[in-house]
């Protein structure tokens, strides 16, 4: 699925770890253990697991003679993944014709659907078809070796316009009179005029009885669904033996099933509906109609108003304080505020407007910079390859930079009043050991400093801690860090998670394909102070720390597959919650005694605000929102990418595409949701000034937002350059960290007024 419809850095890949006799085994596609066989049946159903996970593993890094050793062995062709995929998945995405063949051969179920994505070997041809020559072959030769995919193949064809697809599905597939008039309409709809031609002879002219779906299904489709850029709402209804839909603006509309998942409308010529469930749970609906689909989110309804602008008061001016320092990610307790710090809400790169200095930066790196008194800090990995930039924009693909020029990690102390460089340190060179997502870099984790030390990690490199001056006082190696897709992780994706500090404690959550663990060390020695095993996949947000109350420790939460509560003393996980997104990128923040968390891949997206004190497993039961220890929650809405902000008592997610959501902090209760920007995409976590939000757009441009309950757009600002990091505020100091610059935006007039 190197080409789906995933949003971004979307896709990650997962391994958990089970323990057995002392030793470690995936329960995924990981690296496998070998065990000797023995009489004891237990462990001969480890060690049947074990060789299945192996040829998984063969069939993603391409290894024909390992995939052929292991099926003449007798491994299982059809052994399952934890997501229910087996080798033939691996092999078909990787269009290695060999590899296939030998499983088609050993008896791999040629139509085996997987659990999460509910997709077939064909369905993961068909992603890359288009593209891919050897792709198209491969769907047409599973059609040829007897899949029952016929129907996707010739809708996938109809739509596309290859002739070669709607041969190949009318050739190999027993089709039903519903799926050729579907694609006889597709292809009338886009035009393809020999497509038409070749399919019209062959549509009968009676209609056939509409399928029959389980009443218990219906019942998991009815609900509110949502179109975003339509703004546009509505509400699925079961009505006797079928459904219904009530769509914002239109007549309601009766459903005739077509499929488990697939209706049309009754007494509307070309209008048709398809439910997409992910990991057992709706996401939404598609909307298809003369030629143009729209999708419908599945989502909580809280009857909140539109925020839209009103005339509202000006307002006032900034008051200059005292400096802040912005010792970390999101500066002060992570909490993205910078108020009384005298920061400019207008600003031109262009044109110098606001500029006060800016200074080359060489390398890619998606850190933020961090500030300590007169000093800032960033870090960077430079490649001497050609190509080493991003590509920014919504998009979703799960592929890697193949880039393995020799690269230079740097960390370098910059003047906050100029902008000079007053040191820069190499803390390693040569080739990445691991790859990155087209999104990401090898410098990805924030530094952080308590004005004494200064952190930073460098994944698969190491860590280390600089005093303020650039010397070095000691460093750790975490070993090699591989992050990506939890479907497959031969797709790496970079490590992100920046550490924190606390107590004395250096804290890094390090979730990996194997062995994912969170640490503390001291921050004076590099010592270990402990360190706890994680049964956790691939993650890149930063921890965060929840105060604990009465005699309780303070709470370190992580966010992952599982949301996780330690002691941040011990280390003593203490506390679990789900359900989460299986993709976790956002990191947990705290405000007003609540740690907020959220997630944001498909199908779990929820949002939970959660107190102090909890033990066990907090998780609610349906239709429960809210508990002793969960203050409020959704499931439904959360955000997939930038850190959300409590500001004023509003809780603010920015979604990838924009969307910006106000909750009262307290409550729950949506405020508003509003669009920004014009259709970019957003990474950078949204900050808080003066009674204002600054939201940075992957293509430079800041949009200046009023905040409270009602929405109003204040200032654009362009820079002109790439923007991916979080932007750093102090004393009248606004730092944008840009794809190959650092600018400091700042008011050449303003005052400090103590």
């Amino acid at each position: 699925m190197r080409r789906s419809n995933l949003s971004l850095l979307a896709l990650f890949a997962i391994s958990v770890s089970v323990s057995c006799a002392g030793l470690s085994m995936r329960g995924d596609s990981g690296r496998v253990v070998q065990r000797a066989e023995t009489g004891d049946p237990a462990e001969e159903n480890d060690s049947r697991a074990s060789r299945g996970e192996e040829l998984l593993e063969a069939a993603q890094l391409e290894d024909v003679a390992r995939v052929r050793k292991l099926l003449e062995a007798g491994v299982d062709a059809n052994f399952k993944s934890r997501y229910g995929a087996t080798a033939l998945f691996f092999a078909v995405d990787k269009g290695n014709l060999e590899i296939i063949d030998l499983l088609l051969e050993s008896g791999a179920d040629i139509d085996v659907e997987d659990t999460f994505y509910k997709a077939t070997p064909v369905t993961w041809a068909l992603y890359s078809a288009a593209e891919s020559p050897v792709h198209k072959r491969i769907v047409l030769q599973l059609l040829e070796r007897g899949s029952n995919s016929a129907a996707e193949v010739l809708a996938s064809g109809a739509r596309r316009g290859d002739i070669d697809l709607v041969r190949g599905a009318l050739a190999h597939g027993d089709l039903p009179a519903r799926a050729l008039r579907s694609a006889l309409e597709l292809a009338e709809e886009e035009g393809h005029e020999e497509i038409v031609a070749l399919l019209a002879p062959r549509v009968p002219d009676q209609e056939e009885e509409p399928a029959v779906v389980p009443a218990e299904v219906l019942a998991t489709y009815a609900g509110d669904y949502k179109n975003e850029d339509l703004d546009a709402t509505a509400k699925v209804l079961v009505v006797g033996e079928t459904l219904s839909i009530q769509t914002q603006g239109r007549p309601e509309l009766g459903l005739s099933a077509t499929g488990e998942r697939s209706f049309t409308a009754l007494g509307e010529d070309g209008i048709e509906f398809t439910f997409r469930v992910r990991g057992g749970l709706v996401e939404g609906f598609e909307r298809l109609e003369g030629g143009r689909s729209l999708f419908f989110e599945r989502f909580d309804p809280l009857g909140a108003g539109p925020g839209q602008a009103q005339e509202l008061p000006a307002l006032p001016e900034p008051h200059r304080s005292a400096a802040i320092q912005w010792p970390r990610f999101r500066g002060p307790g992570a909490s993205g505020i910078g108020d009384g710090q005298g920061v400019p809400f207008t600003w031109n790169g262009a044109s110098g407007e606001n500029v006060l200095w800016k200074t080359e930066i060489p390398g890619l790196a998606l850190s933020s910079p961090v500030i300590w008194g007169d000093r800032v800090f960033v870090s960077t990995a430079i490649s001497s390859g050609d190509d080493a930039g991003l590509r920014i924009g919504l998009y979703g693909d799960v592929g890697s930079v193949e880039d393995e020029s020799h690269h230079v990690w740097k960390v370098y102390g910059l003047s906050k009043a100029t902008g000079e460089v007053l040191w820069s340190r190499v803390v390693g060179e040569g080739a990445p050991k691991v790859k990155r997502h087209q999104k990401s870099s090898h410098a990805n984790p924030t530094p952080v400093t308590d004005g004494e030390h200064l952190v930073v990690h460098f994944p698969s490199v190491g860590l280390f801690c600089f005093d303020l001056d650039g010397n070095v006082l000691w460093k750790k190696d975490l070993g090699v860090l591989s992050s990506g897709w939890f479907y497959d992780p031969t797709y790496q994706w970079g490590f992100a998670s920046s550490p924190i500090l606390h107590n004395g404690l250096v804290i890094v959550q390090v979730d990996i394909q194997r062995g994912s663990f969170v640490a503390a060390f001291d921050v004076e020695t590099g010592e270990t102070a402990w360190r706890t095993e994680r049964d956790e996949i691939p993650t890149w947000g930063t921890p965060a720390i929840l105060p604990g109350v009465a005699a309780g420790p303070d709470e370190l939460v992580t966010n992952g597959t599982t949301i996780r509560g330690y002691d941040a003393d011990t280390g003593e996980q203490i506390w679990t919650l789900g359900p989460n997104s299986e993709i976790t990128v956002a990191s947990p923040i705290v405000a007003g005694g609540l740690a907020y968390v959220t997630g944001g891949y498909p199908p779990a997206r929820p949002v939970y605000a959660i107190r102090p004190g909890g033990r066990g497993d907090l998780s609610l039961s349906e239709p429960a929102t809210s508990s002793r220890t969960i203050a409020w929650s959704h499931q439904s809405g959360g955000v997939y990418m930038p850190t959300p902000i409590v500001y004023r008592d509003i809780l603010y997610l920015l979604h990838n595409n924009g969307r910006l959501v106000a909750y009262d902090a307290a409550s729950g209760e949506e405020i508003y949701r509003q669009r920004v920007g014009s259709g970019e995409s957003f990474s950078s976590s949204p900050i808080g000034a003066d009674g204002r939000l600054l939201l940075t757009s992957e293509d430079g441009s800041t949009y200046v937002v009023r905040a409270g309950r009602a929405y109003e757009l204040l200032e654009i600002n362009e820079l002109d350059e790439v923007v991916m990091a979080t932007p750093a505020i102090s004393d009248g100091i606004l730092l944008l960290r840009g794809a190959e610059h650092l600018w400091a935006l700042g008011s050449k007039k303003a005052g400090r007024t103590d």
